[in-house]
């Protein structure tokens, strides 16, 4: 047993075995049918379901209920091979597809979900392709957990992160017994034990759980909690996809680099794509003719198409050639090597459906196309420069945990994984709106008050007067027309060297003339006392 459940999109398509077999024996979606197998009913169509067919029921007995219902055998090949149609078709969206059994697949959604706006925005746009695609009709469940997103998909619901335990607990105990599973006789024991919901059995303890039931009964125990036993099994990429390209005469010149450069690229593109693979994470090694040994990991915010790896290739070698004494190879590469470190399954891009204009047959208009590359030539114009000035010369912004503006934005090399805004609360946090303009040197700024004293805080976290006149950074003093605050700053309060306390306040300053507009700014105090005058600096400017 593993830790806590992966988050999972499932894709389900009701009443698969029946779906496939009416498809192989040419059946027409409104003629009644079922697959039986020993002589008894394990899945039945819509039409028959309304006839009054049911799981488990005799062959008999199903043809009296539904005399024109049409019988089909059981055939898991059969099922697996037309539902490979599907599971491409959400490939093509979504990559590290997982088909749990034909009918049903499973996707990690922590990824994709950021990508194309959200789990709704992700969802909704599988309920038009895969059946655009596919032909077949499904639904889409998200929750923690396999079972749970299973039990989600049946009811076409997503079930909030974390609430995996309340969206089970009023289901009947009979879901446990999903196909594949093998939980009948644990189920029928439940029943006559009294606990006729999930969330009866999941308030038993583990151990007497254990005790009384086994494996079988902890396994099941745990998916009724909402905990799950494994993540999805991801496909991972052999080591043999590596290719190695060797020199008779020594590459020690940029133009000949990037020439083998263009052809190595485009076979190592294609040996992935023959796998179903796309690189993240390319990892370029060289050895000299003196035996010097050269390495460079690229990571790509992207699955690198073959003139992306060419691209990387052709720079590294820049690199390499173009270094400083002691550093640059003192001979020419005979061996390069391209190592896919990090890989994705699925389409070698995996592109956002809103990415530029489309057509009425999905394709991207001149416009959107246009879009897309120039999205590709800024991608690559930041690598190269990342290449020239190290992984740190390139950097985005993101949103990250702290009181302050200036504390709540991380710079993240360009490529490297952009980590989820941190939503959690701060206490202290300055309340909203954020100012438009974060300073990263901060201007001084004199407060007064009416009298021409300076505006500090008293013992009790209370200005001692208010604001009246300011003057920045040595200006002409501008009339303070409104203030809020002060906010008291709590930071490195176990730091006897922290400068503190401080505070924020905001102003509202008047304009120099009529040619310019009011301004508003958000201060960062440090807070003085009777010797020491307080220092007012402006940390922040709103629009």
């Amino acid at each position: 047993m593993t830790g806590p459940p992966v988050r999972l999109l499932v894709l389900w398509c009701p009443d698969w075995p029946v779906v496939a077999a009416a498809a192989a024996a040419g059946i027409a979606p409104h003629v009644p049918a079922a697959v039986f197998s020993t002589n008894r009913v394990v899945a039945r169509s819509a039409v028959a379901r309304r006839s009054g067919v049911r799981r488990d029921m005799r062959r008999r007995e199903a043809q009296s209920r539904c005399p024109e219902l049409a019988v089909l055998g059981v055939d898991p090949d059969r099922d697996a091979r037309l539902f490979e149609p599907v599971a491409a078709a959400v490939e093509e969206l979504i990559v590290g597809v997982e088909v749990v059994r034909p009918g049903v697949v499973a996707v990690p959604v922590s990824g994709a979900s950021g990508y194309f706006g959200g789990e709704d925005r992700l969802a909704e746009l599988l309920l038009d392709h895969v059946p655009a695609k596919a032909g077949v009709e499904c639904q889409i469940g998200v929750a923690d957990g396999l079972f749970a997103a299973l039990l989600a998909a049946h009811r076409s619901v997503r079930v909030d992160a974390g609430a995996g335990a309340e969206f089970l607990a009023p289901l009947g105990i009979g879901e446990l017994n999903q196909p594949g599973s093998d939980r009948t006789d644990l189920v029928d024991l439940l029943r006559r034990l009294g606990l006729r919901t999930l969330g009866a059995f999941a308030a038993l303890s583990e151990r007497d759980v254990t005790t009384r039931f086994g494996v079988v009964g902890l396994v099941a125990h745990r998916l009724a909690r909402g905990l799950s036993d494994r993540p999805p099994n991801r496909r991972r990429p052999p080591p043999e996809l590596s290719l190695v390209e060797r020199f008779d005469d020594p590459l020690d010149r940029i133009d000949a680099a990037a020439f083998v450069a263009r052809s190595l690229a485009e076979r190592f593109h294609a040996v992935l794509a023959g796998s179903g693979l796309a690189c993240t994470r390319l990892g370029i090694e060289a050895t000299t003719a003196n035996g010097e040994e050269l390495a460079r990991v690229w990571r790509c915010a992207e699955p690198l198409t073959a003139p992306g790896i060419a691209d990387r290739v052709r720079w590294q070698f820049d690199g390499w050639l173009r270094a400083a004494d002691g550093i640059r190879p003192t001979a020419g590469v005979v061996e390069l090597r391209l190592v896919p470190e990090e890989t994705v399954a699925g389409r070698s891009l995996q592109l956002g459906l809103w990415r530029g204009g489309t057509g009425v047959d999905g394709s991207l208009d001149p416009a959107g196309e246009e879009q897309v590359l120039a999205a590709e030539r800024a991608g690559r114009a930041l690598v190269r420069v990342q290449g020239l000035l190290g992984p740190d010369g390139v950097v985005t912004a993101v949103l990250a945990g702290g009181r302050g503006p200036a504390e709540r934005v991380r710079l993240i090399p360009w490529g490297d994984v952009r980590p989820d805004a941190d939503e959690q609360p701060w206490p202290g946090r300055l309340p909203a709106p954020s100012p438009a303009t974060v300073y990263q040197r901060r201007i001084p700024v004199d407060v007064r008050d009416v009298s021409g004293l300076a505006v500090r805080l008293d013992e009790r976290n209370l200005l001692t007067g208010a604001p009246h006149l300011a003057s920045v950074d040595g200006s002409h003093p501008r009339r303070v027309l409104d203030w809020a605050g002060p906010w008291q700053v709590v930071r490195r309060w176990w730091a006897r060297d922290d400068g503190g306390p401080f505070a924020h306040m905001q102003v509202l300053l008047a304009a120099v003339d009529e040619q310019r507009v009011d301004m508003a700014f958000l201060l960062l105090g440090r807070l003085g006392d009777e010797h020491n005058p307080p220092q007012w600096t402006i940390e922040g400017k709103y629009d």
